[in-house]
């Protein structure tokens, strides 16, 4: 079968003995065909599109994929990553697409709804929801102001702000329980707010929403205050704690990238 990945490459070296060119050289020819109409690929099909061997095609792919540039489905195809489709973005024309798209690539990693919620006041709010692959629905929506004490996206905002603005929010919106997993003793917030600043993400767990889980990632200004974040919200009968937390560094590259496409309009 020919190979949708062709002679059309732009990375391709008509003529080139295959064992010719630099290690950078042979990566870029690689990550190029990648980005090529009809992915994923084969490792066959990137080997002969790109001149280079079989072996070296596949050591060089091992490294995208660890790196988070390539993905694989782990029977010998691949596709673009999470972290090129970031790069790709952030030198888009349309700043807003640009952040979609990364939100939508987030989703389809994942199959979880992915959110980004903006800071307003003392709450925030939010300003895109992709739905997940499942056929339940989460009850947020777009426009929706939401607590910083009871969401993901919120606590990972409490987490970075200066200790005493995080403290004026606080009272002055209290700690009122939304369900009955909602956080409302001061002390055992800013306990797990400490745990949030470690370890780099924070959890909701059934905090806002009955039933939904979700792992929260802040987004910075340039002045490194944050401004928001991005979220995953899974129901919690159909993912644990564990698997969704599996997750974070796909979310940790989401969040880096609409950081730095809000940072370039601002």
């Amino acid at each position: 079968m020919a190979s949708a990945i062709g002679s059309g490459v732009p990375g391709q070296r008509t003529g080139r003995s295959s064992t010719t060119g630099s290690a950078l050289e042979k990566t870029l020819r690689i990550t190029e065909a990648l980005t090529a109409f009809g992915g994923p690929h084969r490792l066959a099909e990137l080997s002969a599109a790109t001149g280079v061997p079989k072996s070296s095609t596949y050591r060089i792919l091992a490294s995208l994929v660890e790196q988070g540039y390539a993905v694989t489905d782990g029977d010998g195809s691949y596709g673009v990553g999470l972290r090129l489709r970031t790069l790709a973005a952030e030198v888009s024309t349309d700043r807003p697409e640009g952040i979609v798209e990364l939100l939508e690539f987030l989703q389809k990693c994942t199959g979880q709804a992915v959110h980004l919620a903006l800071r307003s006041g003392n709450a925030l709010t939010y300003v895109r929801k992709i739905e997940g692959t499942q056929s339940y629905r989460t009850s947020s929506r777009v426009g929706l102001r939401i607590p910083l004490h009871a969401t993901a996206i919120g606590k990972a905002v409490l987490a970075h702000l200066p200790p005493e603005e995080a403290e004026a929010v606080l009272r002055a919106t209290g700690m009122p329980a939304v369900t009955r997993r909602t956080r409302t003793d001061r002390e055992v917030l800013a306990e797990e707010l400490r745990t949030v600043r470690a370890r780099g993400h924070a959890v909701d767990d059934e905090e806002f929403e009955p039933s939904v889980r979700c792992l929260g990632m802040p987004v910075f200004d340039r002045q490194g205050v944050p401004v928001g974040g991005v979220s995953l919200s899974a129901l919690t009968f159909l993912t644990t704690r564990e698997e969704l937390e599996r997750f974070a560094p796909a979310l940790l590259q989401a969040a880096r990238g609409v950081e730095r496409l809000l940072q370039r309009g601002g």
